[in-house]
């Protein structure tokens, strides 16, 4: 059974701090995971913005933002000028590589996609994935071959831009297994692996034990994905992932990389779903998640 760990790095302090922290603790414990880096700016102060989005509030409230994250973070890009994230951490990202873990694209600027891909054009959208192709490749000397589309935001043209690239598979959605993906009946894109389980920051002060929630609902031996985020668990949060691992582990779970999961699907059909957006239980606004599936024909652009 494999349990796949995706760690998204959302910003400046996420990648120099909870990157290396979180490292240490997969190596101890014999983890594997993907970790998908913001590369450009961090404008994390942008996103107070979204105050008007239902749920932002009971998010803030539950998870303690300020604590997660810093005050100084949670003012890049209002009062205080936003760090290059890639520019200055370049060091710890090829130290996650060199340490045997998978690498992927987060995005470019976090709060910009995170807002505003949903509803932009294929001029804006490719701007933003060009731009952060150019910096992984960079910092890594090679093209990416994964993506995990910040705050599970994205569309059609960044998926069209994706099997363009010839990714490997992407990450951008939430839902059940992995899949084909399709846009109004139109397989467009590479294959996506969702993330299949909550996080543990839509279950803090929801479920009294989010850790006992998750494990149950992995009890069963199904495939999961299972994503964390290198400013919480990383930082405070980490003890709540240790016993996660734990927990997988005496379930008979192998933790693994995405990357290692797309290996496992070599071969097989996978059935093909539309992209919708939707609520998630815990998380503020709609994300992309893994609609119904189509057994008609399907074209392709």
């Amino acid at each position: 059974m494999k349990l796949a760990l995706k760690v998204d790095v959302d910003t400046f302090r996420g990648t120099r701090e909870g990157v290396p922290r979180l490292a240490r603790l997969l190596e101890r414990r014999g983890a594997g995971a993907s970790f998908f880096f913001s590369l450009g700016p961090d404008h994390t102060g942008r996103a107070m913005k979204r105050i008007f989005r239902r749920n932002f509030f009971g998010k803030v409230r539950r998870t303690s933002v300020v604590r997660h994250y810093g005050l100084r973070t949670l003012l890049y890009g209002t009062l205080l000028p936003g760090p290059d994230i890639g520019a200055r951490c370049a060091g710890e990202m090829r130290a996650v590589r060199a340490a045997g873990f998978e690498v992927g694209v987060h995005c470019w600027d976090h709060v910009r996609w995170q807002d505003f891909v949903a509803a932009r054009d294929a001029a804006w959208t490719e701007r933003e994935m060009a731009l952060a192709e150019e910096r992984f490749g960079s910092i890594f000397g090679a093209r990416p071959e994964s993506w995990a589309a910040a705050g599970w935001q994205t569309n059609r043209h960044a998926a069209a831009w994706q099997e363009r690239a010839q990714l490997g598979y992407a990450s951008d959605t939430r839902g059940f297994s992995p899949f084909v993906p399709l846009w109004n009946g139109e397989a467009v894109g590479c294959v996506q692996i969702p993330t299949t389980l909550p996080t543990l920051d839509e279950l803090i002060g929801r479920e009294g034990d989010p850790v006992a929630s998750l494990l149950a609902a992995t009890a069963s031996g199904a495939t999961h994905v299972f994503t964390a985020h290198a400013e919480l668990e990383g930082g405070e949060l980490a003890s709540l992932l240790e016993a996660l691992l734990g927990g997988w582990r005496a379930q008979g779970y192998e933790i693994v990389s995405l990357a290692a999961l797309h290996r496992a699907l070599a071969g097989k059909v996978l059935p093909r779903h539309e992209v919708v957006y939707g609520e998630v239980p815990g998380r503020s606004g709609t994300l992309a998640v893994q609609g119904t599936e189509s057994r008609r024909p399907v074209s392709r652009s």
